[in-house]
């Protein structure tokens, strides 16, 4: 039958039931217990005789005889409801099976038993519709097939793939994982704005808006870090922050225009420190997933310290044949970046340059739990310089399975210093650079007034729930991912 059919019949129904004096859509519901809980303690409340009442979805129905027999499933778990002739008599019985349709939301209320089969079953005296469905629920072996189809009706993706739905299960444990593990070694959860009049932060091209009442330009945020770092001068010694961030540039497996990114710092800290949280918070993670050892694409992790620790300059020298980066021109490694087959514009930076090296060339070298270190400084603005290697940061990256994890530095907290990495990126904006940071005098003024030494940590959420659910598109692990609409959708 056609989907305009099937709908139509539905609707049909529906009104139906209002002619008949049942509301399909009522507020209240009649719930006992959840089916989770009604399989739990099935064997006590059975051998009690004790009327119970469940609600959910049918996801299956079957006649056999006199009898009815409906899949009913709520968030909990799923359960087998009786429906028999001969407790509803001629007109309720028939009137059931011909409202009740595969996707409704129904209720029953009877006694629990166990069927000649095994199955625990609810033999119903009274039911109710809850929530009439208009449209069918995808066919169950052959429904979805489309993976886009699947990212633009996740609600359907919900219902019908169990593994999806754990997914996202996994992702909730994570990110209360992470938070509970802030608090405990005393991090204050805050917020701040996701309108900012300059975007900052890091380097990346920002979406941009316009604020009416005040007749200006905002800019969604690429990082929360500047308003973090302005708490650190406030007094906060240890701030946290959960929240999304948004990124104007492309779409791939592991990238999406919005991302949860939990931000951290820490005062008195430095680089070597927040390595330690990092350690400790990933160990901790994977063995409260119960995944001390996991597969990565064919590929066994296993989290234990040391992590290892990779400098930047060694790993292009290992693995892009660059033995000696600093000798390096930004002019030769356009020209080593153009032979791996690597886009070097004009106004890109040697760092930058370097950094893109590293993404193709190196990074999916790194499976284990490594720590890269000793970044370029054009590449890192905000971040603290070596003082025996100036052209280099106090910065790490932990890499695994090829995926950067997080970004975390020993942040600059010398205000002129700052100012001078700040100018330097807007004579790079000015060149062409859209992802170069912008000058913000309000974050300098604040530093001016003081700011502790601090390490920061970032942590892409997104990322690291593909790790530990095995998954390859980041896309699988975002509930609502960003996507193109449908042509019949745009008006």
């Amino acid at each position: 039958m056609a989907l305009e059919d099937i709908r139509n019949e539905r609707v049909r129904k529906r009104a139906t039931l209002f002619e008949q004096g049942v509301n399909p859509y009522p507020a209240q519901t009649r719930r006992t217990h959840t089916i989770g809980e009604l399989l739990k303690k099935f064997s006590v409340l059975s051998a009690a005789g004790k009327k119970v009442a469940a609600a959910g979805r049918v996801m299956a129905k079957r006649e056999h005889g006199g009898a009815a027999f409906f899949d009913v499933q709520d968030e909990s778990g799923k359960i087998q409801i009786l429906i028999k002739h001969d407790t509803f008599g001629d007109g309720q019985y028939e009137a059931m099976l011909a409202a009740v349709d595969i996707g409704d939301f129904v209720s029953a209320e009877g006694m629990l038993f166990e069927t000649k089969r095994g199955e625990k079953t609810i033999e119903t005296k009274q039911w109710a519709m809850l929530g009439k469905s208009l449209l069918p629920l995808p066919e169950k072996w052959h429904g979805l097939q489309d993976v886009e189809e699947r990212f633009r009706k996740r609600y359907l993706d919900l219902i019908m793939n169990e593994e999806v739905r754990e997914r996202f299960v996994t992702r909730a444990k994570i990110i209360s994982f992470i938070r509970q593990f802030h608090e405990k070694h005393g991090f204050l959860e805050v917020e701040t704005p996701m309108l900012h009049p300059i975007p900052g932060g890091t380097l990346a091209k920002p979406f941009v808006t316009h604020q009416h009442a005040l007749d200006i330009d905002l800019y969604l945020r690429i990082a929360p870090e500047l308003y973090l770092k302005r708490l650190l001068v406030a007094g906060y010694e240890k701030v946290f922050e959960i929240g999304k961030s948004f990124r104007n540039e492309g779409i791939d497996t592991t990238h999406n225009p919005e991302f949860t990114e939990p931000e951290s710092y820490a005062a008195y800290w430095d680089e070597e420190d927040m390595m330690t949280f990092v350690e400790d918070l990933f160990i901790g993670l994977a063995k409260a997933l119960g995944k001390k050892e996991m597969d990565a694409d064919g590929r066994k992790i296993v989290f234990h310290k040391p992590f290892n620790r990779i400098a930047f300059k060694d790993l292009l020298a290992r693995y892009a044949l660059i033995p000696d980066y600093e000798a390096e021109t930004r002019d030769s490694l356009a020209a080593r970046a153009r032979q791996l087959g690597i886009d070097a514009p004009m106004h890109a930076s040697k760092g930058k340059i370097a950094d893109e090296i590293y993404k193709k060339i190196c990074r999916p070298y790194l499976v284990q739990p490594t720590f890269l270190t000793h970044h370029p400084i054009e590449i890192s603005p905000l971040s603290k310089k070596w003082e025996d290697h100036p052209n280099e940061v106090r910065r790490f990256q932990l890499v695994v399975a090829g995926w950067e994890l997080t970004n975390a530095f020993a942040e600059l907290n010398d205000p002129i210093d700052q100012r001078e990495r700040f100018e330097e990126q807007e004579r790079e904006r000015a060149g062409g650079e859209d992802e170069a940071m912008r000058l913000d005098e309000d974050f300098l003024e604040a530093m001016e007034h003081g700011m502790p030494p601090a390490a920061g940590l970032g942590i892409g959420v997104d990322r690291v729930v593909m790790l530990f659910t095995n998954t390859k598109n980041i896309r699988e692990v975002v509930l609502f991912p960003t996507m193109r609409p449908k042509p019949e959708d745009k008006d």
